[in-house]
């Protein structure tokens, strides 16, 4: 039977416990039992018990049926009054015994189902009641069943199903969906949201982007962020899994805090989120947000009782400006993503009409980059660095280069970064070391020779079995091997690295900070691990003529260093100006075009002697 509720269709049952015998018939009037013929003579009382008692037991029988039922059941004649229901009619919509005897009419049912739900007794209430009456009266009478869903305010999800009877009357049979429309809707969930994050998976940002767009007014717009994680792989490789999606479920907590009511955040995939910032006045706005996110997304996280260190980089696109597509969008926000990472990472830019060109030279890049030692097109060139109190060349340091076909000569910071996130750093990688270990042998002048590694070869294989197979094949002297490593690797805390850096120096060879004060802690990585050297960074270096804080930081850590028995480096020297001024420092060692450029390795020889001599001539005017 349908129930009112002025918003949704309601359906309920009545049940058949209570009446004579709950809806059924009293047995003068039941309808099993066949009036006497008055012309068929005496009546056999024996025939007439056993009928009766046939009939009783049917009608038992009936009723244990209807209240089994796994569904409620409720039956009306054409005077709308009820006729049977069952048990589960009743428990369903907690009736009370006197709206479930039959001959109840339907609008008393009806009436109390509508004030259970809320709905008020008024005049007007009553009224509305009864138009629905007329109204579900009429859809009988077209003689076809039909369902509604109702949702009582319980909780429980029932579908009603109508089936007119031939006498104008009708069945009304209720079914407890609750369970399915709940899984129903968890599936549905599911298809638009991320069940880690609890946040929009990528078909829903994609979904919601394009409404977004579609609604813009004229001079309106908003922009797309996508949101990558710096070092999420390392969270994963060192803290373990359950500490990676910690993580992630934080990210998305943080965004979801900074982000307002009406903007959508989502989660891509992996350590990927976007943001679609609605309803804002100009990219400048957007901006804002993304130098908000990274401050936000920056700072330390504590996951399963550790501490994990990411950043973040976030790509933006803007429309219209950018286009009025969902995929345009994001895919212009990706390249701009790229161009932060090309760039270093840890901040945000907006899309450029060059991003497009950079982009196909960075696939270009990729895809050439695996076959580029194959086909001879990488190269080794070699810097002098000088002790300049002992006027002697110390060693070379090895710089890679690659003059690519068509793109003419690339520069490692370009091509780098990206041979880090393919993977073809490490067979790189080992071309390097191996060809600076044969090529220092051949140099005349026992020198040393200093290697970059990148934090991906510390992080993957053997990193010390690899030196040492090459020191072997080569014969070099493992003294002569510095191996230099960035403070931008020892970011990552990884106790891999730390390990492979032991093993290296149980081989002989020489540790090298580079980058030294351009890191996060690098005085605390100084107490974690004894190095040889440390290559205090040319951006210090470059503004000592004009800054004199940059004095100040060269000769502190020049002192530091002397202090920890660690020979100080300055690396960048490219004027007289920034040699006095290393040299006030009491730093030693030094490198730099003021001297020599890089040469290759059959030029050695000659530039040393350059440096040599240029070292003589500035001794000598001074």
């Amino acid at each position: 039977m349908l129930l009112y509720d002025w918003g949704k269709p309601h359906f309920a049952f009545l049940d058949m416990e209570r009446t004579p015998k709950m809806g059924r018939p009293a047995a003068h009037d039941d309808a099993f039992a066949a009036p006497p013929d008055a012309h068929a003579g005496p009546v056999d009382t024996e025939t007439l018990a056993a009928h009766a008692q046939k009939l009783s037991q049917l009608n038992a029988w009936f009723e244990i049926a209807l209240n089994n039922m796994a569904r409620g059941l409720s039956m009306f004649d054409a005077e709308r009054r009820l006729i049977v229901c069952n048990a589960l009619y009743r428990e369903i919509y907690g009736l009370p015994e006197e709206l479930t005897l039959p001959g109840t009419p339907f609008s008393r049912i009806l009436a109390y189902h509508a004030a259970n739900e809320g709905a008020a007794n008024t005049i007007e209430e009553l009224r509305r009641q009864q138009l629905w009456i007329e109204h579900h009266a009429q859809e009988l009478t077209h003689g076809r069943t039909f369902t509604h869903t109702q949702y009582l305010k319980n909780g429980r999800v029932i579908l009603v199903t109508n089936q007119p009877l031939a006498d104008g009357g009708w069945v009304d049979i209720q079914e407890d969906i609750t369970e399915r429309t709940l899984a129903d809707e968890r599936i549905g969930w599911l298809a638009r949201h991320c069940p880690l994050t609890e946040i929009a998976n990528r078909f829903h940002i994609c979904e919601k982007l394009q409404t977004e767009i579609d609604r813009l007014k004229p001079g309106g717009c908003l922009a797309v962020h996508i949101v990558d994680l710096d070092h999420f792989k390392h969270v994963n490789d060192t803290l373990g899994h359950a500490a990676g999606d910690a993580v992630l479920k934080a990210v998305a907590k943080r965004i979801s805090a900074i982000v307002r009511d009406t903007d959508f955040v989502g989660r891509l995939g992996g350590d990927e989120f976007a943001i679609v910032q609605t309803d804002i006045t100009s990219p400048e706005q957007a901006a804002g947000l993304a130098r908000r996110l990274v401050a936000t997304l920056n700072a330390p996280y504590r996951v399963l009782g550790s501490s994990a260190g990411i950043g973040a980089s976030i790509g933006i696109a803007v429309a219209p400006e950018h286009g009025l597509s969902a995929d345009a969008l994001l895919r212009k926000a990706d390249m701009a993503l790229s161009r932060v990472k090309g760039c270093g990472r840890g901040s945000s830019c907006i899309y450029r009409p060059d991003d497009e060109a950079m982009a196909s030279e960075r696939v270009v890049i990729e895809g050439d980059l695996r076959a580029a030692i194959e086909r001879r097109q990488l190269a080794l060139v070699y810097q002098p660095i000088l002790d300049v109190e002992a006027g002697v060349v110390t060693g070379c340091e090895a710089l890679l280069r690659w003059h690519h076909p068509t793109l003419g000569s690339i520069s490692p910071s370009t091509f780098v970064p990206i041979a880090e996130r393919s993977g073809s750093i490490l067979e790189i990688g080992a071309w390097v070391l191996h060809r600076a270990c044969h090529d220092a042998v051949g140099w005349s002048a026992p020198i040393n020779v200093a290697v970059n590694f990148s934090a991906v070869q510390f992080a993957h294989g053997d990193l010390a079995a690899l030196v040492a197979h090459e020191l072997v094949s080569s014969g070099l002297d493992p003294a002569r091997l510095e191996i230099e490593i960035s403070e931008a690797a020892l970011l990552r805390a990884d106790p891999r690295t730390f390990e492979a850096m032991e093993k290296l120096r149980a081989l002989g060879v020489r540790l090298v900070l580079d980058d030294f004060g351009t890191g996060f802690a690098c005085l605390d990585y100084l107490r974690t691990f004894i190095f040889d050297k440390i290559k205090i960074d040319r951006a210090f270096i470059g503004g000592m003529a004009e800054r004199r804080d940059s004095m100040a930081i060269v000769g502190a850590a020049a002192g530091l260093a002397k202090a920890l028995d660690i020979g100080p480096v300055a690396e960048g020297i490219e004027g007289l100006a920034q040699l006095n001024g290393v040299r006030e420092t009491g730093c030693r060692q030094v490198q730099g075009f003021y001297f020599c450029r890089p040469v290759p390795s059959d030029e050695v020889e000659a530039a040393v002697a350059q440096c040599l001599a240029k070292l003589e001539a500035d001794t000598a005017a001074a």
